[in-house]
């Protein structure tokens, strides 16, 4: 697992939004991506959204249906009381992605800095299960790691770091022939302290 739901409700519960070191004002590479490949009357869902505020943007961009899933539900109250009334035009979802059992398929999966904590095989493989069950054909998986010279953990948990060749390899492992790489970009974020943290985002479509 991703970690328990006890850590990542105490991460949310300690410090706001804006002192958490994946913060980001507007996610810039993550709009870029879902905005190229997003049809605006096409469902999306956020994987370990946290309290993202790529939500917020797409709903005053007019996208939509949106589903927001998370282990914690104390990141998922961050964001709902942020966004106030339109918090009802948003589907959330309280799960851990290893365990979560899609009930709808999607245009496209947005997963930012969940799949690089599953350092375990069992849980890749229960990740990939949910990814290919929650994507029909054609669909669209977004899924930005830590990059192969990016940190070795994250809030006290190891990762497992990726260059987008790496990642490829890995996920055709999990799902053979079932997916294609058709884009992957580096990106440096800054955190709220001024660090540099490297990321790969990485983008298939589902054969």
């Amino acid at each position: 697992m991703t970690a328990d739901k006890q850590h990542w409700d105490s991460v949310y519960g300690a410090r706001t939004e804006d002192e958490l070191t994946w913060f980001e004002m507007t996610p810039a590479t993550s709009l870029e991506f879902v905005k190229r490949h997003l049809r605006i009357d096409n469902p999306l869902i956020d994987i370990g959204a946290g309290a993202s505020r790529l939500v917020d943007t797409l709903l005053v961009q007019g996208y939509g249906p949106l589903t927001v899933l998370d282990l914690s539900d104390a990141a998922l109250t961050v964001s709902k009381n942020r966004l106030g009334t339109r918090a009802s035009e948003v589907s959330w979802i309280v799960s851990d992605i290893t365990a979560w059992q899609p009930n709808q398929t999607f245009s496209v999966w947005h997963d930012r800095a969940v799949f690089h904590f599953l350092t375990g095989p069992e849980d890749r493989a229960s990740y990939a299960r949910a990814l290919t069950e929650a994507l029909g054909p054609g669909g669209i998986a977004i899924i930005a790691t830590f990059a192969d010279d990016g940190p070795e953990k994250c809030s006290g948990l190891p990762v497992a770091r990726y260059s987008p060749e790496a990642l490829a390899r890995e996920l055709n492992r999990l799902l053979p022939d079932q997916f294609e790489m058709i884009d992957s970009k580096r990106h440096v974020h800054v955190t709220p302290k001024g660090n540099e943290q490297r990321f790969q985002y990485s983008i298939f479509e589902k054969k």
